[in-house]
């Protein structure tokens, strides 16, 4: 009986320890797996969707595109049979009217770059460069 209680403690300490690591990793690797062919379809699916999402938005795009053009035409040929004046003068000013907005949006744009993007998160970014530049033993300044 000693040597049975001797044989079992044996095999339970080197082999059961490497085995019970080897059957932890075997079943980590199969989480891993598992996870993995999961993550590998639903990625495909996502990607359909993303596709899907982006195909619809550019025609939903041109769609507007054309609309607005045939309604611009409809407009300048409307306005040139109430004025009584030939169609390419209304056309002209619709053109005009369209470059001017065209001017006005592009200096708004330029002076919306000019901000700069996160100043809060610059600043404090800065604050902890410079903090980090002069460590001495002082404490992190709070302002």
């Amino acid at each position: 009986m000693i040597g049975e209680a001797t044989r079992s403690r044996g095999s339970a300490g080197h082999g059961g320890l490497l085995s019970g690591l080897l059957a932890l990793v075997g079943a980590l690797a199969d989480f891993v797996e598992s996870r993995l062919g999961l993550f590998a379809t639903e990625s495909k699916a996502a990607l359909a969707q993303l596709l899907t999402l982006i195909i619809c938005v550019v025609a939903a795009l041109m769609f507007f595109a054309i609309g607005y053009i045939f309604l611009v035409a409809s407009v300048v040929v409307w306005v040139a049979r109430i004025a009584g004046v030939n169609w390419w003068w209304i056309a002209l000013a619709a053109a005009g009217v369209h470059f001017l907005m065209t001017f006005v949006l592009l200096l708004i744009a330029k002076s919306q770059t000019a901000k700069p993007l996160f100043p809060e998160t610059t600043t404090e970014l800065e604050k902890d460069r410079q903090w980090l530049k002069s460590l001495d033993g002082r404490s992190r300044p709070t302002n």
